[in-house]
Parts: structure tokens; sequence; C-alpha cells
């Protein structure tokens, strides 16, 4: 079964194209990127290396041809990506996919205030009034993020700003969340399912920056802020409000508009969701913050 991949040559999209490379035969993924050159090595594997761009809609149709599966990996431009993702639905949609799986967020609803999730409300019902089936993975937020990306931060400055107020999250490992996704397409009984991909612990962010103290010998001093403060921050650092493609700042991919609003989620108990999902789809439990941080100290204690 021709499996189609979207944004193939991103971070969630290369992992997952490694791991199905295990479960498959090469030449039944289509990969789908804005920059094929950067998949030749895929390619001469025997991959279908297509051109693709949310926003460029009639790439799309041609791309999608012959595929019976796909992994919608939702776009970077967050606040931004409702009209991309109905040109990639529609595509679909049209080229004869039969099931579709989207990563989405958990917390979901009308009511969360954080800017990702009007992206990926509308996009969830899209999905599902398509005629295609489907499978909605809800990632929680990324353990990554918070180690890898901001870590060093928190650690150079000795301080962690932040505007949750005790507001817990159970975050999870990218690599549990592509784990999740590959069972999904390769597995069965997943059609018209909706999965939340957490992390195993409830956490705010005064333990998690506690665990950066004890672990990394660094002393990371909890602050509390309000919004206000945050872009504060976010501003000094150089991080724009509103999204900007292929830009880091720090090693940080995101805006600020998209990190206060979750921070204001988090803070109203949006994000407070935990479940086992992770295990019953890949019979591996997900994986600690306190893992990530013992596992990348080499990284984060020299900061």
């Amino acid at each position: 079964m021709k499996t189609i991949i979207t944004g193939a040559s991103g971070q969630y999209g290369s992992l997952a194209v490694q791991k199905l490379l295990d479960a498959m035969p090469a030449e039944d993924l289509i990969l789908i990127t804005r920059s094929p050159a950067k998949l030749q090595h895929l390619a001469d594997l025997g991959a279908q290396v297509r051109f693709g761009d949310f926003d460029d809609p009639d790439s799309l149709l041609s791309a999608f041809q012959g595929g019976e599966k796909m992994l919608l990996i939702s776009g970077t431009r967050v606040g931004a990506r409702v009209v991309q993702h109905k040109a990639a639905i529609d595509a679909a949609a049209a080229a004869g996919v039969r099931h579709i799986s989207y990563t989405s967020v958990v917390g979901i609803s009308p009511e969360n205030p954080a800017k990702v999730v009007a992206d990926h409300l509308p996009t969830e019902q899209m999905i599902k009034a398509s005629g295609m089936e489907w499978t909605i993975l809800r990632d929680q937020h990324y353990t990554d993020a918070m180690v890898l990306n901001m870590g060093p931060n928190f650690i150079q400055s000795g301080t962690w700003l932040s505007s949750t107020a005790g507001g817990k999250e159970a975050p999870v490992w990218r690599e549990d969340c592509v784990n999740s996704a590959v069972a999904v397409l390769t597995g069965e009984g997943h059609e018209n399912k909706t999965y939340n991909i957490t992390g195993p612990e409830l956490l705010d962010f005064r333990e998690f920056a506690g665990l950066l103290s004890s672990l990394t010998g660094h002393k990371v001093d909890y602050v509390e802020t309000d919004d206000a403060g945050m872009y504060a921050m976010f501003d000094a650092m150089g991080i724009p409000r509103e999204p900007v493609d292929d830009q880091s700042v720090k090693g940080i991919t995101w805006n600020s508009d998209d990190m206060v609003t979750f921070e204001q989620a988090i803070r109203e108990g949006f994000f407070r969701v935990i479940s086992d999902d992770v295990e019953k789809l890949t019979g591996m439990k997900p994986r600690s913050v306190r893992q990530m941080i013992e596992e990348n100290l080499k990284i984060l204690a020299p900061a």
C-alpha cells in the first residue's frame, strides 16, 4: 500500500520515514517536500520523492497521485495553517487517498486560547468531513522543545521565566509521537479514531526547572511573570511574534504569539491531558522528561 508522508524532509517527517523503511519497501513510500534534493538519498533507495508545497495547491494533486494512506504532518506556520491544510486535504481526497492520519494537538476545544488550536481544530473538522477514513494523533508538548531547544537558554541565563502559574502538562518525546504515527500507518483498526499522544507524567514548569537544575548541576530559578513579560523576553531574544518560514533564533523555530498563548492554555488547564495511548499503539511506555535530560547532559551541562 502506497503511503504518502508530507513534510518528509522536516524533523518529524525524516524520523517517520527512517522508521517506516524498517517496516515497508522504499518503493511504497511517496515523500512530499518543498526541497526534493534533500531527499535524494531516499530516492536512490527507491522511494518516490515528489515536490509538493502547501502554498501551491496545484502541486499537491499530482504529488499525491497513487497514494492510499497519508500522514499529514501539520505545517510550521503556526496561526496560518488552516488554508495550507485545506489544500492538502482537498488534494488528497481528489487524488483518491483512502485514509489520512494527522498530527494535531491535545486539549482541542473552541475555548482553548492557544494559537495552535485555532489551526488544529478546523483541520480536524475538515478531515472528518472529507469522506476519507481518518486517524487523529493529538500530540502533547514536545519534551525535545523544552529540553533541547529552550533548555540551554534557561541554563545560560539561570532563569526559567513562565506565565503558566502552576498549570501542568505531560510532555512527550517527539520520537514517541513518531513511533505512534508509524504504528497507525503500518497497523490495522485505527480508522476514525483519535489518540492522545502524551508523556508518562504531569509536570508544571517549576518541577521541570527543578529537574534541569538537579540533573545538570546548573541552578535554574523558576520565575513567574505575565503574558506581557513573556512577550518582552521573546522580543529581546529576537523571536518574531508572527511565524516566519525557515527562521530559527537560538535553535527556536516558533513565534512568540504561539508560545505566549500556549502558556496561557497551560495556565488555564487546557493541556492537562495524560493517556496511555503511546503504549497501546507501540507496545512501549512513553519516555520521561528526566530521561531526556539525562541522555543529553553532554549538550546541557556545558551550557
